[in-house]
């Protein structure tokens, strides 16, 4: 998770930088996923292929939205980030991240497990925030 954390700030960059030089962060983005179903597709092939179609279907609904989150999160981070800067930019993301964080889990919502938001998680998330904050705040 951690590397995964570094990727996180560099795909910003460099779909930032695609959609500069292409003069459409939704180009860049289509490209961008068009490259991510490409890899997925493959890691599905060499690890036995799809479910049965049946567990499509009996797949509640609310699962499959994660992709409009996700396609909302690389189009927005790939037009902010020249504007504002990939600092700023994954610091509202992470700021957004621990507060949805600390509701999905205090709230066990969409089936995840529950864990009670107390004074010392809001403390920690307090921290957190601060941490990020003071990271990316200029000198």
């Amino acid at each position: 998770m951690f590397a995964t954390g570094i990727g996180i700030p560099v795909m910003a960059t460099l779909n930032a930088g695609l959609g500069q030089h292409l003069g459409s962060p939704v180009a860049a983005t289509t490209i961008l996923f068009a490259g991510c179903l490409a890899l997925a597709a493959l890691a599905l092939t060499l690890t036995g292929g799809p479910p049965p179609l049946a567990r499509f279907a009996a797949t509640p609904w609310l699962f499959y939205i994660g992709a409009i989150f996700m396609a909302a999160y690389a189009l927005s981070i790939t037009w902010a980030a020249p504007r504002i800067g990939v600092g700023n930019a994954v610091f509202f993301v992470l700021l957004g991240q621990l507060v949805a964080a600390a509701a999905i889990d205090h709230f066990a919502l969409f089936g995840a497990m529950k864990t009670a938001l107390t004074a010392k998680r809001v403390l920690g998330i307090a921290v957190m925030g601060a941490g990020v904050y003071l990271a990316k705040k200029p000198v």
